[in-house]
């Protein structure tokens, strides 16, 4: 393995444990004629892969590029018990049929940015081994790690000084997440930053049973459409692979300028000096260019320029960023706000409250490429947000509208 492998293999990643041993392992793997195998677990708990999904995916893809074998772990099992990271609360368990339509929609999904021929991609359900455990196996396998251990995980020790229950069951997840790198004999496993606490358990357990230990790379998380957390489903923050190409194009315009430094290292190949150079020339060029070349990857290049075409036909040649809809952030709650009071605060009140209300339930109304018609659905509000609506002072209608992007003040 040349230096410039380690280099592309090493890139973009937050924490590795450690370069040392992965220049060890490429290199044992080239010597031997041996393919390393990588493996990357994801439990079906959702039916759709997102952006944030695709940084450690490609990563994993760049692995296939250097001649090695990606092993995807399908957590077919673990997702009944439900991953504890970064949770304040147990997660509700899933059907196993739940489980398996998932599956059948990540596969599919991964198959968009993964080589999927088969001397370059294996696929394994962690049901195969963890289905066949007894109950002496569990308790032999428990036994490899102390409540206190456990207890030193952020997530758990928050939720036990705070006296929020934890399921025994939560405490089994990290072990039978690192049991599945000793079942497939990981060379390398990959994961975002929250999974580092139990991607080092896989590390210990292969000790534990006399294997090489993985090595663990670890990968920034993508931070969602609102800009704060990590992109996730389960926030309605995400931007799906299954997305239209126009999807694609609007969710990746409505992101935040500050964000755009991230998404082009994370999302793209581009060299940071040349993303850093277009973002100060002009943000809102850069993130149109970001919004094709993400969307590239799963729509192709004459999808994204009509995507482009049609968006900017639809808010005009007028930027965006040149009007602020300021929404004084003491008036969300749980970061969102009804329809109708958007309307009316985006019009700086000037408006009666019950005109509001109709103006939204007219069409009058376009957040994100949306046109809701309740005055009363909650609407997820944050930076960045693109907003269109019809201008209004002491009750007449002007017709421009008011076209912007929401900043929370």
């Amino acid at each position: 393995m040349s230096d410039l492998g380690l280099e592309i293999l090493l890139a973009g990643c937050e924490h590795v444990y450690s370069d040392v041993e992965l220049k060890h392992k490429l290199t044992k793997s080239a010597r031997d004629s041996r393919p390393l195998r990588v493996k990357l677990g994801m439990d079906p708990t959702a039916p759709d892969i997102h952006f944030g999904h695709s940084v450690v995916l490609r990563k994993l893809r760049q692995f296939q590029d250097l001649g090695h074998k990606a092993v995807l772990i399908i957590g077919d099992f673990t997702a009944r018990i439900g991953d504890p990271t970064g949770r304040s609360e147990t997660r509700r368990m899933l059907s196993e049929a739940d489980i398996r339509t998932n599956a059948e929609t990540y596969l599919a999904q991964a198959g968009r940015v993964l080589d999927t021929a088969p001397a370059k991609f294996e696929v394994r359900w962690n049901g195969e081994w963890l289905n066949a455990m007894n109950f002496a196996d569990v308790l032999k396998l428990t036994g490899r790690m102390t409540v206190g251990q456990l207890l030193k995980r952020d997530d758990f020790r928050k939720r036990f000084e705070a006296e929020t229950p934890i399921g025994l069951h939560e405490f089994l997840y990290p072990l039978v997440q690192g049991w599945d790198s000793v079942c497939i004999q990981a060379d390398v496993e990959l994961g975002g930053t929250d999974q580092m606490y139990n991607n080092l358990v896989g590390r210990d357990l292969q000790v534990a049973v006399g294997q090489e230990p993985q090595v663990v790379m670890l990968l920034p998380l993508l931070r969602g459409l609102d800009g704060e957390r990590k992109m996730s489903k389960s926030y309605g923050n995400h931007v799906a692979l299954t997305d239209s190409a126009l999807d694609m194009f609007g969710k990746t315009m409505s992101i935040a300028d500050t964000l755009l430094g991230e998404w082009y290292a994370l999302l793209t190949s581009l060299q940071r000096e040349e993303a850093e150079a277009a973002i100060a020339a002009h943000p809102m060029e850069a993130k149109k260019r970001l919004a094709c070349l993400v969307g590239e990857r799963f729509h192709g290049e004459a999808a994204m320029r009509a995507a482009r075409a049609e968006w900017e036909a639809a808010f005009g040649a007028k930027e965006l960023s040149a009007v602020d809809v300021v929404i004084p952030a003491a008036e969300l709650a749980d970061g969102k706000l009804p329809a109708w009071k958007l309307f009316w605060l985006a019009h700086e009140r000037e408006i009666s409250k019950s005109e509001a209300r109709r103006m939204v339930e007219g069409g009058a109304l376009e957040i994100n490429g949306e046109k809701p018609s309740d005055p009363n659905a909650l609407l997820a509000v944050r930076n960045g947000m693109e907003f269109r609506a019809g201008r209004h002072r002491k009750g007449e209608r002007v017709k421009q509208p008011l076209i912007g992007r929401i900043v929370i003040g």
